[in-house]
């Protein structure tokens, strides 16, 4: 009797262990599972390691990586630019595609199709369950009817963030960030690009008149056949102006291929990062691009992500290299943890997995 005691309690103990070790998890996969929507992504990190702050991505043939540090403040800005001597991990790259495949597909969560909706169907947004959109005839109208990246595949990629420390190097978009009147720092080359809803409000005054309206339009032919990617269902402050921006592409025949993200994208790329313990918040743009382009890239190079107020020789650096926006990087307010987004992306790049420029381009990419 005293012996089955014993191994009953030592069998409950583990199962104790067990379920404290994936309570985040279940908790994700709960999410994903209300959300609705189909497929799975590709995308793949590990875990961080670091005495101070636990936190250097380590992927390894284990499904449970080392734990990272779940708080913003632990990261400072003064990290120390990586080994020029970059060279890129074809077999790690492999394994972070087939984890994220575990959570996503990009070529499916990428965008709803027109055959998954119709004018009038009910949509509850992402953030505000609570809350519902219609989808009008202008969105069904610009619902792609295939996948935008079905069956593409591409030997490198270059994802470009906004941030400041873009100014005065070679670079090669998210947010529809201006790019012609900085093209010596950022270039010109736009295969996709992001817009949230809430650019029209910060960088185009809401379309109140026909002069804000008109550089809209403007930056939208300018895309010329781009993939314009936006997040329509996230929140019900953004329906106004997603409505605005597909008028505007209809009624003027911009050329672009629009694409709206599944319902599930947001929640599935969380869930990949929290179970590889980066414990992220909301992902920010720039970690869903990355995320979604294990699936179609070889290798996949980083410009402009630099989460920080000061750069590498301690200068002051914008948020974003195009206005005087400001941004509290440790704000515990804030929706995401960029400090900690780049610190999984900077172990990933000391491990051959992406390449990560933070300074002035070494000519080699």
């Amino acid at each position: 009797m005293q012996l089955q005691f014993r191994s009953w309690m030592l069998a409950a103990l583990t199962l104790l262990v067990v379920f404290l070790i994936f309570a985040d998890i279940s908790e994700i996969e709960e999410e994903i599972g209300n959300s609705g929507g189909r497929g799975t992504i590709r995308s793949a990190v590990n875990s961080l390691h670091s005495k101070s702050n636990r936190a250097e991505v380590v992927i390894n043939g284990s499904s449970s990586p080392a734990v990272v540090d779940r708080s913003n403040e632990s990261i400072k800005h003064n990290i120390q630019p990586a080994s020029s001597k970059w060279r890129h991990n074809q077999t790690l790259s492999l394994r972070i595609r087939k984890q994220i495949l575990k959570f996503l597909d990009a070529e499916k969560d990428i965008s709803v199709l027109k055959g998954t909706l119709k004018p009038g169907d009910i949509i509850h947004y992402i953030f505000d369950r609570d809350s519902t959109m219609n989808v009008s005839q202008n969105l069904y109208e610009l619902l792609p009817r295939t996948s935008p990246l079905k069956n593409k595949h591409f030997g490198t990629c270059a994802i470009v963030g906004n941030s400041g420390v873009l100014l005065n190097s070679f670079v090669i978009r998210c947010n529809l960030a201006p790019v012609q009147e900085y093209a010596r720092d950022v270039g010109l080359k736009t295969d996709l690009v992001t817009m949230n809803p809430s650019v029209i409000q910060r960088a185009f005054e809401d379309l109140v008149n026909a002069t804000w309206r008109e550089k809209l339009l403007q930056r939208l032919h300018s895309l010329n056949g781009s993939i314009l990617w936006i997040p329509a269902f996230m929140a019900r402050g953004g329906k106004e102006r997603v409505e605005w921006v597909n008028e505007l592409i209809l009624k003027h025949h911009v050329n672009v291929r629009t694409a709206y993200p599944s319902l599930r994208l947001l929640h599935a790329v969380r869930g990949y990062w929290l179970t590889n313990k980066v414990h992220i918040k909301r992902p920010t743009t720039g970690l869903l691009m990355y995320t979604l382009a294990t699936r179609f890239c070889n290798q996949i190079y980083l410009y402009g992500f630099w989460p920080f107020p000061l750069d590498q020789n301690q200068n002051p650096v914008k948020y974003h290299y195009y206005d005087s926006l400001k941004y509290g990087y440790t704000s515990q307010a804030s929706p995401h943890t960029m400090p900690l987004e780049f610190k999984a992306l900077k172990s990933l790049h000391e491990q051959g997995a992406l390449k990560l420029t933070v300074g002035q381009c070494d000519g080699a990419t």
